[in-house]
């Protein structure tokens, strides 16, 4: 009957979708076509369809699929079709509540993510594979396919190559993580719906989980986010629980900002940001210089 395209999505295209006959709109999610996905981003729809009985804890949040095809035989993409979330995104309406109500928003967002580190899973690595014995192998793999993105996309790389160097040479601090865990990926308030009629900040739903993988719960974007300022996002760890803070982990953390940082400059080149592009240099130079 009709189809709108969400502006949300900043991988995938998103349609919103009414058929007749149907009381409740569906939503179709269609890949890129897989020779414009960085190597690092690799069938990562494919990814997140092996994902979903892993995420069992918090299923009732999240959408249902009602079909996926990675034929290629209907549009040459990979899609799928996904029931419909009530709610506002995050970013939409945490604002409308007063700033003293947004704790109870991240509480909530601390509980669910530790509901999905919770889950432990039988090897390192994406979901979907490769699957690796050890985090040190993930992680080194992980920088390595960002290197290679950055070299096809014509970005310098030199950096991430020492990350991946100084991840190689010190394996044996990312080893000492030895219980794969499952990790959102992507979790944080722009993957987030809020009930709109809510008297204070409630998730209904959460989205996207194409990033999903096994490691440790410290490299997860949603954990990056967490401690990213001081402010009302604290609250996370009242139901998150605290941080490993030993000197292997503080370590560990640098070589995760690292791999973020990479990931985020391949996600702005493709978006077309040259001038974020050109910064995250000068950050990446910070975090070797701690980690020399």
């Amino acid at each position: 009957m009709s189809v709108v395209e969400l502006g949300t999505g900043m991988y995938n295209n998103v349609y919103r979708v009414a058929l007749a006959g149907r009381d409740r709109p569906v939503i179709l999610r269609a890949a890129p076509a897989e020779e414009r996905q960085f190597r690092s981003e690799l069938h990562l729809m494919r990814n997140e369809h092996a994902s979903l009985p892993w995420l069992a804890p918090i299923a009732h949040l999240m959408p249902q699929v009602i079909a996926a095809d990675w034929t290629g035989q209907v549009i040459g993409r990979d899609w799928m079709i996904q029931t419909h979330l009530d709610g506002v995104p995050a970013p939409e309406h945490l604002g409308s509540y007063p700033r003293s109500t947004w704790p109870t928003f991240f509480r909530q967002m601390g509980a669910v993510t530790r509901a999905v580190h919770d889950v432990r899973g039988p090897h390192f690595g994406p979901v979907a594979g490769p699957g690796y014995a050890t985090w040190s192998e993930a992680v080194i793999a992980s920088l390595e396919d960002i290197a290679a993105d950055l070299d096809g996309a014509g970005l310098d790389s030199a950096d991430v190559r020492k990350i991946a160097a100084v991840a190689g040479h010190d394996r044996a601090v990312l080893d000492e993580v030895t219980e794969p865990r499952l990790l959102t990926g992507d979790l944080w308030t722009v993957n987030a719906l809020l009930d709109r009629d809510a008297e204070v900040p409630t998730i209904s739903g959460v989205l996207d989980f194409d990033r999903c993988t096994f490691g440790a719960p410290e490299a997860d974007w949603t954990i990056r986010m967490a401690t990213a300022k001081d402010d009302e996002r604290t609250a996370f760890w009242e139901s998150y629980g605290p941080l490993d803070r030993s000197e292997g982990a503080v370590w560990r953390a640098r070589i995760y900002e690292a791999r973020h940082l990479g990931a985020i400059r391949l996600e702005r080149h493709r978006l077309g940001k040259a001038d974020a592009v050109r910064e995250s240099y000068g950050a990446m130079a910070d975090l070797l210089a701690e980690l020399s």
